[in-house]
């Protein structure tokens, strides 16, 4: 059985102006998903509309940390901006393909590939 944390951080990186990079670390649960949400949405009031979600340290995450994903991507959306998920976790990523939001958010296998694809450069050398 997995053993959830009630903790989630957020750590923040600006590698482009208007483009944040948000490496989200422990369990998005029912506990911890308003923290990734009203994170996520700082992020964004902040003047950063375009937000890239590093999933890769995520070790759970359920129904309610799925809607904080869905809701950080409409608050992108409507500021002009977008939500791209990068280095998904197997499991997060079966859940997203039964849902079908894997058809709504651009996933990208590392986060170099997802800054990159919203810059237009070359992704550096890969990471996550």
């Amino acid at each position: 059985m997995t053993d959830v944390t009630h903790t989630l951080h957020l750590t923040v990186q600006h590698p482009h102006p208007g483009l944040a990079l948000a490496t989200v670390v422990g369990d998005v649960d029912v506990h911890t998903a308003p923290t990734l949400r009203s994170g996520a949405l700082e992020i964004i009031q902040q003047g950063h509309p375009r937000l890239v979600l590093d999933l890769a340290p995520v070790g759970f995450c359920d129904s309610a940390g799925l809607s904080a994903i869905i809701g950080i991507w409409h608050a992108a959306r409507e500021a002009g901006g977008s939500l791209s998920l990068a280095a998904v976790p197997d499991r997060l990523m079966r859940m997203l393909s039964m849902t079908g939001v894997d058809s709504l958010l651009p996933v990208h296998a590392t986060t170099a590939d997802a800054v990159a694809a919203l810059t237009d450069s070359p992704p550096a050398s890969a990471n996550r």
